[in-house]
This record gives C-alpha cells, structure tokens and sequence, in this order.
C-alpha cells in the first residue's frame, strides 16, 4: 500500500490528538468516553502533585490529574485556561479525568507507523509514553492510558 492510500478504518486505531505546553499528545480514541470543560474541582489533601482534585461527574466521583505536571512539563500559567478541556479517560472500571491545553483532532495510525519512543524518555519507569508518530513539522507522543493513569498493574490488560 502506498503511503498516499488511505487505511482500510479496521487498519488503523484512532486517536484523540491534545497540547499540552505547546506539545502533542495522544490516547486511544476507544479509551476516551468525553471531553468536557473544566468546571469545578474539590481538593484532595494529601494526594499526588499531579492530582488537581476529584469532580462529580453524573453520578460518579472522578481524579483529575494535570497532564502537564504527570508528563513532566511546566505548570500552565495563570490566565492561559481559555482553550483548557478535560478529556476522561476510560480503562475497565476506572475513569479519570486528564486536564489538557487544548483539544487536536483525530489521528487514524497504523501500527507499522509507531515509533519507539526517544531513548532517553526510558529512564523513567513511570513514563506513559509507549511511542511517537510523525506528523508534518514534528511528532505526535502516542499514551498508555493505564500507566499515565497509574491504574494499578493487576488492572492493566
């Protein structure tokens, strides 16, 4: 097949695309139940620094973690939360909510076209970064939603 023949839709896995410090960033599309605006979050005393608090979400009590501090980046700075959205992340029971600088689009990625990620992401045993693909003018960092979730190993299919 020719790099310009589009996959047949059951040949690839689509992707929700996001930014977070200028960066892209994407999970597996089957994996996110919605995108929601930020709305109000109730502190969690105690909890991890990337843990920004729990929300009611429809019945449902639901994390919410920074996905700038989990990955690593600067915090978002005050006043830049126009575009700012909340994609909840789903893996068997759990849902979590993952704060986001702006919504991307919808990437459909073969297999074949994922790339290790870079070497020197491994040092880090938490890192959710399972691999990278190439977009015109850069690279799209591709999620495990369990790990970047830290939904505990037992859980993880």
């Amino acid at each position: 097949m020719s790099p310009a023949t589009p996959l047949p839709v059951d040949a690839a896995q689509r992707w929700l695309s996001f930014r977070l410090a200028g960066q892209r960033y994407a999970a597996p599309l089957a994996q996110v139940s919605e995108v929601i605006r930020e709305g109000e979050l109730t502190p969690v005393p105690g909890a991890a620094g990337d843990l920004l608090g729990i929300r009611h979400l429809r019945g449902r009590i639901v994390p919410v973690m920074d996905g700038r501090l989990r990955l690593g980046l600067p915090p978002l700075e005050e006043g830049g939360h126009g575009a700012v959205r909340l994609v909840m992340l789903s893996h068997e029971q759990h849902l979590i909510g993952l704060r986001v600088d702006a919504i991307g689009e919808l990437l459909d990625v073969a297999p074949e076209a994922i790339a290790p990620p870079p070497p020197d992401r491994a040092s880090r045993s938490d890192d959710p970064v399972r691999g990278v693909f190439a977009v015109p003018g850069g690279f799209v960092a591709l999620l495990d939603v369990p790990r970047l979730c830290r939904v505990p190993e037992a859980s993880r299919a």
